[in-house]
């Protein structure tokens, strides 16, 4: 009798052990390297960013502010080779949705949607002006750090399945819904030389730049920098 319960003891231990072995395996191809969270919340059922932030995936500001000084401090990079074809976007989601359609759909209030995954009717407020928007055509998902800042900062050297992910990423805060002029009025451009109008707006920002950069290794310029340490003191402690 003694026997068969070490017995089953060894099995219970061993499947045990090779469930914990499993939490642990390697990330998937394409994915950014996986990195401690700190603060960040995960999503809700829905999507939605949890504790009401307006992004997935937020750390708090003492997190943002050690993933800031871990960043490595380099030049612009050069912008030879880049193209945006190079990251793929937007990719599809599954029924009939593509990524820039489940961000109208996270980032919006009463949302409805056609046979073809469109916004048909919804509410939106844009994160960098405060504007309120009821036409789904009038807003662009912005890559909160831009596939051309992207590429200056290190994705040049990325295979294309990091570039697919990074452009279509809905896990950290890289991707929203804002208004089409103030997403072309940013452009390219780094906090260095851009910052959201709605002042309101910039811990959030700071700390989803600042998120999004760690996360993917990439490099910020000492201007970058010193304005992301601005926008993370507006934060409130």
């Amino acid at each position: 009798m003694g026997r068969h319960i070490g017995v089953r003891g060894a099995v219970v231990s061993a499947a045990l052990l090779l469930a914990v072995a499993g939490c642990s395996g390697p990330a998937a191809p394409g994915a950014p390297d996986a990195k401690p969270s700190g603060a960040a919340s995960p999503p809700a059922a829905d999507g939605k960013p949890a504790g009401g932030e307006v992004l997935p995936g937020m750390v708090d500001v003492a997190v943002a502010r050690t993933q800031l000084a871990g960043l490595k401090v380099a030049p612009v990079g050069t912008m030879a080779g880049y193209s945006r074809e190079k990251f793929t976007h937007w990719a599809q989601q599954g029924n009939k949705c593509d990524t820039r359609e489940v961000v109208l759909k996270r980032d919006g209030t009463d949302v409805t949607q056609d046979a073809e995954c469109r916004a048909v009717s919804g509410t939106w407020k844009s994160l960098y002006d405060g504007v309120v928007v009821t036409d789904a055509g009038k807003m662009d998902i912005d890559h909160m750090v831009p596939l051309a800042e992207g590429w200056r900062s290190g994705a040049a050297g990325w295979d294309a399945a990091r570039r697919k992910a990074f452009a279509n990423d809905l896990t950290h805060p890289q991707l929203l819904a804002v208004t089409a002029a103030s997403n072309r009025s940013k452009g390219d451009q780094s906090p260095g030389l851009w910052q959201p109008p709605d002042r309101s707006s910039w811990c959030q920002y700071g700390r989803a730049w600042t998120t999004v950069k760690s996360t993917y290794g990439l490099t910020v310029t000492e201007p970058e920098k010193k304005m992301l340490t601005t926008m993370l003191d507006t934060c409130a402690s």
